[in-house]
């Protein structure tokens, strides 16, 4: 989780696709250079151990862009490839306020 956060704040494309699983991923993104990520808060886990074939977890994120501040909250998840790397599927927008 917080490599993806680093990649998006990075602006790196390839890194989340790449950590994205095939089943979900879509063919390219599009990164806001106007957002500016400045924190990641991870509130919860559950699962994602190293016996687990998947796992959870919540989180906000916090940014500011032109229009003023952005707040992102997910639970995202995750499931293991058969290489052993965590691959990002899908996440459920939690509500926005901390």
């Amino acid at each position: 989780m917080r490599s993806r956060y680093s990649a998006f704040a990075f602006g790196l494309e390839s890194y989340l696709l790449d950590s994205w699983d095939p089943s979900t991923r879509p063919e390219s993104l599009d990164i806001d250079p106007e957002v500016d990520w400045r924190r990641l808060l991870v509130e919860s886990t559950e699962a994602g151990g190293p016996f687990d074939r998947e796992g959870w977890v919540a989180f906000t994120a916090i940014a500011r862009r032109p229009s003023g501040r952005l707040v992102q909250r997910e639970r995202s998840r995750f499931v293991r490839s058969p290489e052993g790397r965590w691959r990002y599927v899908d996440g459920v927008a939690l509500d926005p306020e901390l």
